[in-house]
């Protein structure tokens, strides 16, 4: 599932995600997981909202995890 999603954590990524990598794997999340490529009128609202939450929790998740090998940046 959502192949095209890259890793967006070190070693693999090995700079720190920025705001559009993390936007642009919420965006693929939602639409595989929504069947959607592009959300009609009167779902656009919904799916921006979906695609928003995934970014803000995926933010978070990268924030707060500690690869072995690495310290945190603080």
């Amino acid at each position: 599932m959502c192949r095209s999603i890259k890793t967006l954590r070190p070693p693999v990524l090995p700079e720190e995600a920025t705001e559009e990598d993390i936007r642009a794997a919420a965006l693929q999340y939602v639409r595989k997981i929504s069947g959607f490529r592009a959300p009609a009128a009167h779902n656009r609202e919904v799916f921006e909202h979906a695609v928003d939450a995934v970014a803000e929790a995926t933010a978070e998740l990268l924030a707060k995890l500690e690869v072995r090998g690495q310290t945190r940046a603080s």
